[in-house]
C-alpha cells in the first residue's frame, strides 16, 4: 500500500482537489475499505481520508448550488423586468 499523508498533510491537500478528483479518489478509498485486507492503521488513515475527501466533494456541491441558485433567481429577476405591462403572472 502506498504512504498515506498524515492527518495535517490529507486536509491541506484535498484543498486544491476538483470535484471529480476527489470523488475519483473517495472512491478508490471505500473500495480498498471494503477489501478489508488493510491493517487497523491503514484503515483508520483510508478512514480520514475518505472522511476530508467527503468532506471536500460537500463543498463542491454546495458551491455549485449556491452559484445555481444566484443564476435562478438573476434570471428570475431579469425575467421580472421585461414583462409587459399587462401580462398575467404564470403563477
Amino acid at each position: 500500500m502506498d504512504v498515506m499523508p498524515t492527518t495535517e498533510d490529507k486536509s491541506l491537500s484535498t484543498a486544491t482537489l476538483s470535484y471529480e478528483e476527489a470523488r475519483d479518489e473517495l472512491v478508490r478509498v471505500v473500495a480498498e475499505l471494503e477489501q478489508g485486507s488493510s491493517t487497523l492503521e491503514q484503515s483508520i488513515a483510508l478512514w480520514e481520508r475518505g472522511e476530508a475527501l467527503a468532506r471536500r466533494c460537500e463543498e463542491w456541491l454546495i458551491g455549485a448550488k449556491a452559484r445555481l441558485d444566484a443564476a435562478r433567481a438573476g434570471a428570475v429577476a431579469g425575467d421580472a423586468g421585461s414583462a409587459p405591462t399587462g401580462a398575467s403572472d404564470p403563477e
